[in-house]
């Protein structure tokens, strides 16, 4: 009998999107009945995925979530957000369980002491550890990313451009201390040969309208905040390159093996984050701004620059960025 597994993560778009190489592992190589427990937001991102055969979403009545998931009567549970709410589930349920690591200690180390203890290891790398106690394996396929039909966008009738011709430009990122300027943005337009459709949600659209206000007409179309994830991901599948900060849509498009160029401000690639495309073909190209003392200052990010320079990202190359994003395009 295959075993029922439940897997945790909470939040948010790029990382659950990385948990998808152990979840395509369990299914195809143990033949297990994947369940997936989520916050209901983000159960978009994986309720379309075959290899999963029920999505949970956390609720605001937590007794009446371990009713629920007790009737499943999991063999195992694989804990990929590991905090004290996934410590709260693991007691509750009593099942064998493992979990991975979230290097907290190492990260917090190197922000506050600039000493790198962090492992060279993707993330997907640590997630799969997680699963290895269950005999699964990396088998190097990627990410997963799934746009079911009614959420493709017709990109010709839309945007009168053929799918291949422009470059998806991705303006936002949860942090502004993670994004370029929307001056720099312009700049980067105005260099560009090849068309932009601009990608974002609701938060840049003040932003995306002031881009395309600020280019020649018609050198940009503005998509922010027009449509959903999966469509805004159906215009990065039909894209010849994406330039994309450190945010969830520059996973999505790793997961869509399309090649981008990607933008590094306050985080690094070192915190095991960059893109994942396994042994699958795709190329990212990466600009940040090493050498600067005060860089990462947070995992995360801020509203702005903690020391007042900002000069992980007003310092970056824009004529190189443009002069990259066109190579891939080519």
């Amino acid at each position: 009998m295959s075993k029922k597994i439940l897997v945790i993560r909470f939040s948010s778009i790029g990382d659950i999107v990385l948990t998808t190489p152990v979840i395509r592992a369990l299914r195809l190589q143990l033949g297990a009945e994947v369940h997936f427990l989520t916050k209901m937001a983000f159960a978009p991102i994986v309720q379309n995925n075959p290899h999963i055969s029920k999505v949970i979403t956390l609720q605001d009545d937590f007794n009446s979530l371990i009713r629920e998931l007790k009737d499943e009567h999991y063999d195992y549970i694989i804990d990929l957000h590991h905090n004290l709410r996934t410590q709260r589930i693991k007691l509750a349920l009593r099942k064998s369980s493992s979990s991975f690591y979230k290097l907290n200690f190492e990260k917090w180390l190197l922000v506050h002491t600039g000493v790198n203890r962090l492992p060279d290891l993707h993330i997907v790398d640590r997630y799969m550890e997680a699963a290895e106690s269950l005999g699964v394996k990396k088998d190097e396929l990627g990410l997963d990313w799934f746009i079911p039909d009614e959420n493709k966008v017709d990109i010709q009738s839309i945007f009168g451009l053929a799918p291949g011709s422009y470059i998806a430009f991705v303006v936002g990122a949860a942090h502004v201390t993670k994004c370029l300027t929307s001056e720099q943005i312009i700049a980067i337009c105005n260099r560009l040969n090849a068309p932009v459709i601009l990608l974002g949600g609701k938060d840049e659209i003040e932003k995306a309208n002031l881009i395309e206000a600020s280019v020649p007409p018609g050198k940009v179309k503005n998509a922010c905040g027009q449509f959903d994830l999966l469509q805004s991901s159906s215009i990065l599948q039909q894209s010849g390159a994406v330039i994309a900060h450190d945010t969830g849509l520059m996973h999505i498009t790793a997961a869509l093996h399309k090649p981008q160029v990607v933008i590094w401000g306050n985080t690094i690639p070192q915190f095991g984050m960059y893109p994942y495309y396994g042994n699958i073909s795709g190329q990212w190209i990466s600009f940040e701004q090493k050498g600067l003392t005060c860089r990462p200052c947070s995992k995360l990010g801020f509203p702005k620059c903690p020391k007042g320079h900002f000069k992980c990202i007003l310092s970056l190359d824009l004529n190189g960025i443009a002069e990259a994003a066109e190579s891939l395009i080519a």
